[in-house]
């Protein structure tokens, strides 16, 4: 978990000099496990998140805002009532637990002065605010931990406060280097990240890989097997280290995966020398406003995109049934011209074919040697009776088949559309994307939609997305297939090319062509963008077909996005990333 001990005692020393003497303003609840705290301090107004999600728990100063709300919570309410207006006296950080309190001093209904504290638990799953009174009893706590899940620690309104259990490891600040790795504790440390991990409170296995790293020693080698040059070099580290957390002389930095520096998965208060993809930040608000802003993002698309992707899917799976459904019965009617063939055959020899029998070879005159046939006949009807059942089996087949064909296109159809849908979905970055593919579904009946939001997003559409080639001609790509359609038959010009990849879903992509031909160079690019944005994404020699727009054409009737189109050239691309941000740039 990146959020250890040292980080915690580095938001503490943060948020001690930024909130001392600060006034609380306003207290809103935007999601069950979280609290934002609008507080007055310096002649600044700063917001204070404290957040015991399960998965991304953290205190913070935030510049993100959410939607509170209707009905404040509980909790919210309780804190409102006990600590709004309330002054910030002092942030408590204690022997590198992941721990933090916030006292404060509050008037109560009366007018009487009041102690209150407000502790946030960072603790991954375990994490929980809670609110105490002067002796330490517990007002009540945002998530209520009762006997029956927990028999060793009661988190309960009226119960004494009793912090968790303390680790087994030692203070770093007060930590004999020398005497840690003394030969007896070397002899059953296990290896050296693991002894460092096991023997300081607050360290991480991150800090621990960056202990070993500034010392150049193995960190998965066991620590009983270092030599004695290695064990000093790595003894100064560790001191050189402390002394940093010791003097407060943090460097928060969020470490990427990528040199672009697009995609953050770790951070830290200290400089990190084993990364090369890390940026520096002056604030360890900042880095962590930075960093779970982005995970917090990712999540909530994921979240969002999480019912439609259900919907499609379910939708998907129950067009392929009904396909494959039509596919059988037109197999069962595919010899139906064989009923009319032998209505026809009896009907000719109608006085040749003798009463009660239960079939009878007759000459086929519709083939080139007139060869003969056997006819299955009911032996309780007359020849006549056979006819007329084989005509009537005939005319039922045929419409079956005329009807089931007309099925089986509608559903390739709407395969085709839910196919193209769930690609756009996977391809939304922003809320307001998800939100607008919803509308679009729920306008198609595959999920239901509120009235009101409905109406508010109708004059909201965003736009498509804009790129420019190397050439500085401008591509528009759509988002969602209202958008296709949109950017597709009624924003670009007739002679403007549209490309969209061949047989695979995806989006429309539109080159604005001005007076001059379009280039090879802006042609390819486009055609990279519609393969990037199709589900052939991450495949090799993809088929981009392009036309001009005067070419494109929607058949009555049609799902949103599905055109029909003609006259038209084939590219082959692949799909390159790079290229494709620098032509986003």
């Amino acid at each position: 978990m990146p959020f250890d001990g040292i980080v915690t005692k580095c938001v503490a020393v943060e948020l001690s000099e930024a909130l001392a003497g600060g006034r609380i303003e306003k207290i809103f609840q935007p999601e069950p496990d979280e609290i934002l705290i609008n507080i007055r301090a310096k002649g600044q107004n700063l917001k204070l998140l404290m957040s015991a999600s399960p998965s991304y728990p953290r205190m913070h100063v935030t510049s993100t805002s959410k939607e509170n709300p209707a009905v404040p919570p509980v909790f919210c309410m309780l804190l409102r009532k006990h600590i709004s207006g309330g002054r910030i006296t002092g942030v408590e950080f204690n022997d590198f637990e992941r721990l933090i309190g916030l006292c404060i001093e509050a008037t109560n209904e009366l007018g009487d002065l009041t102690y209150k504290k407000l502790i946030i638990e960072i603790m991954g799953r375990h994490s929980n605010i809670i609110l105490l009174n002067h002796e330490n009893k517990i007002l009540d706590s945002i998530k209520h931990v009762d006997r029956d899940v927990s028999s060793v620690r009661e988190v309960m309104p009226a119960r004494p406060y009793l912090p968790p259990p303390s680790q087994d490891k030692l203070n770093p600040e007060t930590v004999d280097v020398d005497h840690l790795f003394d030969p007896s504790s070397l002899l059953e440390g296990g290896n050296v990240e693991g002894f460092l991990l096991n023997s300081l409170k607050g360290f991480s296995p991150l800090l621990c890989r960056e202990v070993c790293f500034r010392a150049g020693v193995e960190g998965k080698a066991p620590v009983s097997s270092l030599k004695e040059e290695n064990l000093t070099i790595l003894k100064n580290v560790l001191k050189s280290m402390i002394q940093e957390i010791k003097d407060s002389a943090f460097t928060p930095c969020i470490i990427y995966s990528d040199k672009n520096l697009e995609a953050p998965f770790d951070f830290h208060c200290l400089t990190m020398q084993q990364y090369t993809a890390v940026k520096q930040f002056s604030s360890i608000s900042d880095v962590l406003d930075a960093f779970y802003a982005s995970k917090d993002r990712t999540e909530r698309l994921k979240h969002k995109k999480a019912d439609l992707l259900k919907v499609l899917g379910n939708s998907i799976d129950r067009c392929n049934k009904k396909i494959t459904l039509q596919q059988e019965k037109l197999r069962d009617v595919a010899d139906r011209e064989k009923l009319k063939l032998f209505g026809e055959l009896i009907t000719a020899n109608i006085y040749c074919i003798p009463k009660n029998t239960k079939s009878v070879s007759l000459m086929n005159y519709y083939s080139e040697n007139n060869d003969y046939i056997d006819v299955p006949l009911d032996e309780d009807l007359t020849p006549q009776e056979n006819a007329q059942r084989y005509f009537k089996k005939y005319s039922k087949a045929k419409n079956a088949f005329t009807h089931t064909s007309k099925q089986l296109e509608d559903s390739f159809a709407e395969l085709e559309y839910l196919e193209s849908v769930l690609q756009l979905l996977e391809n939304c970055t922003t809320l307001p994307d998800i939100s607008e593919i919803r509308l679009e579904l729920a306008e198609q009946g595959y999920v239901s939609q509120n009235r009101k939001a409905a109406s508010k997003k109708q004059n909201k559409v965003s736009a498509p997305l804009h790129f420019k080639s190397t050439d500085g001609l401008d591509i528009f790509i759509g988002k969602n297939n209202k958008q296709n359609d949109q950017l597709t038959l009624k924003t670009a010009s007739s002679n403007d090319i549209w490309l969209h990849t061949k047989d695979i879903p995806g989006s429309h992509v539109i080159i604005k062509k001005l007076q001059q031909e379009i280039p090879d160079s802006t042609l390819l690019e486009a055609a990279m963008l519609a393969a990037y944005y199709s589900k052939a994404k991450q495949s090799s020699n993809v088929a981009v077909d392009y036309t001009t727009v005067k070419n494109v054409k929607k058949p009555g009737g049609a799902k949103p996005g599905m055109v029909n189109y003609e006259n038209y050239k084939t590219i082959i691309v692949t799909p390159d990333e790079s290229k494709i941000k620098d032509l986003s740039k």
